[in-house]
């Protein structure tokens, strides 16, 4: 995420720090450069504009060039600039009295229904009981993807055959009334702005169903097509917040960095990936860091925290502590570690690691690699799992067959293992091995 901006103005930021005492001259020279990388990300030209000058107006005071750590200081003016470009922290407001009712709207192919399954399983968590809405009668097994969804997440999906959308919708609501579901989700049909039919029936929906939400779906890969998206449905239907989804293919930032300063509407959600839980709460202030290559520890240990089994964990750092962690414990963690997301995003979540991985010639930890670490473990028995040391050669074919690997493979990783042993043996018992740091590489 941002791989391409975040290098750019790293770049910028380590060039300045090498100048020492910064002149206006030096100031100007990095923010065209700034100008450039922002431009390049496809942000709104007049977004870069007004923020060049915002950030140009506080680095050339005494303050910055007056600093005994000047370079320190303009990274802190951007950080801070970029997080009032991005708005304030928004969260979803609640009806008077139930239901609460949210309305996706957007194009079509933005990810609406896989959004609208996520918001629920979001809401789920917080102890609600939502109910979605079948509202899209156009696009060929919408109504069926909403189903397989919202069945693998145990959540009731409200459809109705042969009706329109706005009946569909009011009569979702006087069930969800009746029921006692809260919130009412709709998953209403991706239409083109320009598309004045389609238009005017969400109008009606929204008429009839009140919304207390109206969310535009919109691809953050689009660049700057989605401020466009997002300035014509606000002014048709009205928005009171943004989602941006596939966050996670998109290495330029740009739609992130317009879309709210442009059409004025707050950014409530980041999807993520294609997990139900790949969906982040909108944090302008981590959002900024992760930009500026800081890490975002905070997200990270609120992924941590709802993966991870505490009485597990206790039990493993127990077993850690006393060298009995073995490769069925070894698999447990790393599975549990996957549930967490892709491991490019978690590496952009550790300050400094994604550029620590660049210098040090790893380009990224391969979800491939750790596929093959869990086919190879899947192949042994449950007591090769827990006696690693009993597999020898013919084992070792046996293994390597079962999870297309090759013997040397398995070789390899059962020495990388017993290293791993060995460190926690003698950090038990007290002792720090000096050569920890090529272990697991």
């Amino acid at each position: 995420m941002f791989e391409s901006i975040s290098e750019k103005l790293q770049g910028v930021f380590d060039r300045l720090g090498k100048k020492g005492k910064l002149t206006e001259k030096d100031v100007d020279e990095a923010l065209r450069e700034v100008r450039l990388a922002l431009l390049e990300a496809d942000v709104n030209f007049k977004v870069v504009r007004t923020f060049v000058a915002r950030v140009r107006e506080r680095a050339v005071g005494i303050e910055v060039l007056e600093s005994l750590t000047p370079a320190q200081q303009v990274v802190k003016i951007v950080n801070e600039e970029m997080v009032g470009l991005l708005g304030e922290s928004a969260r979803l407001s609640t009806a008077p009295s139930p239901p609460t009712v949210i309305m996706l709207v957007g194009l079509q192919g933005s990810g609406k229904t896989t959004t609208a399954s996520k918001v629920a399983l979001h809401l789920r968590k917080l102890g609600q009981m939502p109910l979605l809405v079948a509202a899209d009668p156009y696009r060929p097994a919408a109504i069926t993807q909403l189903q397989v969804l919202g069945k693998q997440l145990d959540i009731p999906v409200y459809t109705k055959e042969g009706a329109s959308p706005p009946d569909v919708c009011i009569e979702a609501v006087r069930e969800a009334r009746s029921t006692g579901r809260t919130p009412v989700i709709l998953d209403t049909a991706g239409r083109l702005h320009i598309d004045d039919e389609l238009m005017a029936e969400l109008a009606q929906i929204k008429r009839r169903t009140t919304p207390t939400e109206v969310l535009l779906v919109v691809d953050a890969m689009t660049g700057q097509d989605a401020v466009k998206v997002a300035e014509a449905f606000h002014q048709r239907v009205g928005l009171t917040g943004l989602v941006l989804t596939k966050m996670d293919g998109d290495a330029r930032g740009g739609a992130a960095l317009s879309i709210r300063e442009v059409s004025g509407v707050p950014i409530k959600f980041l999807g993520t990936g294609e997990r139900p839980e790949a969906l982040e709460l909108f944090h302008p202030d981590r959002l900024a860091s992760r930009i500026l290559g800081m890490g975002d520890v905070l997200s990270l240990i609120e992924r941590a925290q709802e993966v991870f089994d505490q009485d597990r964990a206790q039990e493993l750092q127990k077993k850690m502590r006393t060298a009995t962690f073995d490769l069925e414990d070894f698999l447990d963690q790393m599975q549990q570690v996957r549930k967490l997301g892709p491991m490019s995003q978690l590496v952009d979540m550790i300050p400094g690691m994604s550029r620590a991985m660049k210098h040090s010639g790893q380009a990224s930890i391969e979800e491939g690699d750790l596929k093959q670490i869990e086919a190879i473990i899947l192949s042994m028995t449950p007591h090769e799992r827990q006696h690693p040391e009993i597999i020898g050669g013919s084992r070792r074919k046996r293994i390597a067959k079962g999870s297309g690997t090759s013997a040397a493979d398995v070789n390899q990783l059962l020495n990388q293992f017993k290293q791993a042993q060995q460190m926690m043996k003698a950090v038990a018992g007290g002792k720090v091995p000096r050569n920890m740091a090529h272990l697991f590489r």
